[in-house]
């Protein structure tokens, strides 16, 4: 078994899919539209073969912070080096990094950024 793709809410759908096709190298589907919900979403492929689905649709709520359920998304970005790269980038186009590089209690090297809708992502290594 494995998780066969992971989903995230946004309010931006082009925007969001700009920024991981921009920052992560991932192909994006053609746009997925039913026009009976509304609904629209993409699935973007890392070369890994993992993926993720942006979603949106009219009327979605606020999001609430610190509550049960999804709590950030971990991408291995390569070795400390592309960790570092990858926040020099991302500070550079002012999006807020909270946390790190810093090597945590669990052995990885990370740091954890703001996507441009304030979804956490974990920037890390591979586990050594």
């Amino acid at each position: 078994m494995h998780i066969e793709h992971v989903a995230i809410w946004v309010k931006d759908l082009e925007k969001m899919r700009a920024f991981y096709v921009d920052y992560f190298n991932v192909s994006s589907s053609e746009l997925y539209y039913n026009p009976k919900t509304q609904f629209q979403s993409y699935f973007l492929t890392f070369e890994s073969g993992s993926r993720l689905e942006l979603m949106t649709k009219k009327f979605l709520a606020g999001r609430a912070v610190d509550i049960f359920g999804y709590a950030h998304l971990a991408i291995a970005v390569g070795g400390k080096a592309d960790v570092d790269a990858f926040v020099e980038k991302m500070v550079s186009k002012q999006y807020p990094l909270l946390n790190g590089p810093r090597m945590t209690g669990d052995g990885y090297y990370e740091a954890v950024v703001q996507d441009p809708e304030g979804n956490l992502i974990e920037l890390t290594t591979d586990l050594e």
